[in-house]
């Protein structure tokens, strides 16, 4: 084995650049390893959105430390970010970059001890972090670089035994999760990730790269959204256990308060038992907190024993006493090109122009197209587009919600993300929950409430072979997805007839109403024929059509 003792700002280069180029090479085989066999399967273009983006602010640093190129790498991949799988992506290397801040160049040593502060960081960022993830790859990588570290000064071994941990994590996850245990298949994060570290073996060692590595017969599905099952659910607010929102940003090390110098973990540990829903994002000089909490005084107190508070903001959730914001202002005038100017917005991310234009109508300010799934940087600029003083984001995708969830740590504002995770969810948390007189907190209440007032089904078609909850699906099948799950499967893409089983499973006696928003590749005649279907089933039933011309989705239904 080739020994290379340091790596400097050249290898690195070349590491960062293979990894985004061989994410770029795989990534639409990694979008078909969804175990559900829907068309829009998206964690590989994901993750090289986010590999690009940090590539290329590694490319336009100009500091050639290798602290500083990695820091540059964190800031592109966070700014990039795009979906669960991006986003945990680019908390590895913010741990991996904080970890080796001070290094000229990276040794045996200081590599491993960036992966170690990788697999530390991208487990803090979820809030119950889920094992049988890329949160277990990153971890055994990490920690079989470490003990390779105990042994050797080669970065090339070290490389290698992160690279061959990884792989045998990747095989472990099924065991891990029951759900990827039922279909016998692998994490699709966690085999990105298993990627980008089989590039940076490649560069080290100095052998081509191959790509090849999902081609393996055994990953033949890959489920994309649970990497956010570990994150924080649903606010319900009958049973809050910590009732004070609270949010501080502490200039570090400067007042007459300060008498401690920062330690992220000291200070993150503590504030941990004090609540939940916890944020610490930190640099230098600044660190910002959000948490609930019963005792905000006290986290204050935690805040000025390292410096001055700058900003402080506390909401009662139970009693939703904050100041009601002024209503939201609808009118845009889009020839002239004015920014709007609105105390409080509304961000709907959605795709498909009708569906766009019905989230409009209904409320929204600004629309995200997601068409493909939207930065970080995406959801902020169209939050600082808006000059709200306040803002909500209906995702309407739950793999969204991590993109959403930093975008809101990275700005000064108040922000509230309504965990909606369809449009037909969307689209009922703003007709029925959004109220422009109230205020953030008692819209993002509300919102969140009338989310379990609609059922979301959809119609698409498979995209591959599988089981899955009983079902043999092949591909071209007519498939229906109820509130996620997919519940019905009708041979030779029979659309209309999976529409109606579905239907037949979504309607009760206490619905009123079903909204049917017809796709890009489906017809108004199309819609009225299963309008008819629906008053056969129930003739006091109301039935409203929209054309959403959404791709993918020649049908979305709404039972209310």
């Amino acid at each position: 084995m080739e020994v290379v003792t340091e790596i400097t700002n050249v290898e690195f280069g070349k590491m960062i650049n293979a990894a985004a180029n061989t994410l770029q090479d795989n990534a639409e085989k990694i979008n078909k390893l969804n175990v559900f066999p829907v068309p829009d399967g998206d964690t590989g273009t994901n993750m090289t959105l986010s590999m690009a983006s940090g590539a290329e602010y590694e490319r336009d640093e100009t500091d050639l430390r290798l602290g500083s190129l990695a820091k540059a790498t964190s800031k592109g991949l966070l700014m990039g970010a795009r979906g669960n799988s991006g986003v945990i992506l680019s908390q590895i290397f913010r741990g991996f970059a904080n970890a080796v801040k001070d290094e000229e160049v990276l040794t045996a040593r200081t590599f491993a001890n960036g992966l170690m502060g990788g697999a530390e960081t991208a487990y803090k960022a979820v809030m119950k972090p889920t094992e049988g993830t890329i949160l277990t790859v990153i971890r055994e990588a990490a920690s079989a670089a470490n003990n390779a570290a105990k042994q050797s000064d080669n970065v090339v071994e070290i490389a290698k035994a992160a690279y061959d941990a990884s792989e045998k994590a990747l095989a472990s996850t099924p065991d891990l999760l029951p759900v990827l245990k039922e279909v016998g298949v692998v994490d699709s994060g966690g085999q990105g990730l298993v990627i980008v570290l089989e590039a940076f073996y490649a560069v080290l060692s100095g052998q081509e790269i191959k790509h090849n590595a999902v081609d393996n017969a055994g990953l033949e599905a890959m489920i994309q959204d649970l990497h956010n099952t570990g994150v924080q659910g649903e606010l319900n607010p009958d049973s809050i256990k910590y009732g004070y929102c609270t949010e501080m940003m502490v200039d570090l090390a400067v007042g007459t308060t300060y008498d401690t110098e920062f330690d992220y973990d000291q200070f993150y540990d503590y504030l941990a038992n004090l609540g939940d829903s916890l944020l610490v994002i930190n640099d230098e000089e600044v660190v910002k907190v959000h948490i609930h909490t019963e005792h905000p005084g006290k986290v204050f107190e935690w805040g000025l024993k390292y410096g001055s508070l700058r900003k402080t903001k506390v909401d009662n959730m139970r009693y939703q006493q904050v100041e009601a914001s002024m209503a939201a202002q609808k009118a845009k005038d889009e020839q002239k090109n004015e920014p709007l100017q609105v105390e409080l917005a509304v961000i709907g991310i959605a795709a498909g122009d009708g569906v766009q234009d019905l989230f409009k109508t209904s409320g929204a300010n600004i629309i995200i197209d997601s068409t493909q799934a939207p930065s970080t940087s995406d959801i902020v600029s169209a939050i600082k587009d808006s000059g709200a003083k306040q803002a909500i984001v209906l995702p309407n995708d739950s793999n969204i919600f991590m993109a959403a969830d930093q975008a809101k740590s990275m700005l000064d504002i108040p922000v509230e993300i309504i965990k909606t995770r369809t449009v037909q969810q969307g689209l009922t948390a703003l007709l029925v929950g959004f109220n422009p007189d109230a205020s953030l907190v008692d819209n993002a209440k509300n919102m969140t409430l009338a989310l379990a007032d609609v059922k979301s089904g959809s119609v698409t078609t498979s995209v591959r072979d599988t089981t899955i909850g009983g079902l043999e699906i092949h591909v071209g099948d007519a498939i229906g997805l109820l509130d996620g799950d997919i519940v019905v499967a009708e041979p030779a893409g029979d659309i209309k007839a999976a529409a109606q089983k579905l239907l037949e499973k979504m309607l009760d006696e206490d619905d009123e109403i079903v909204t049917l928003i017809y796709g890009a590749d489906s017809t108004k005649s199309d819609a009225e024929e299963l309008a008819s279907y629906i008053e056969e089933l129930d003739s006091e039933m109301e039935v409203e059509i929209h054309s959403g011309n959404q791709p993918l989705y020649p049908i979305y239904l709404a039972v209310e």
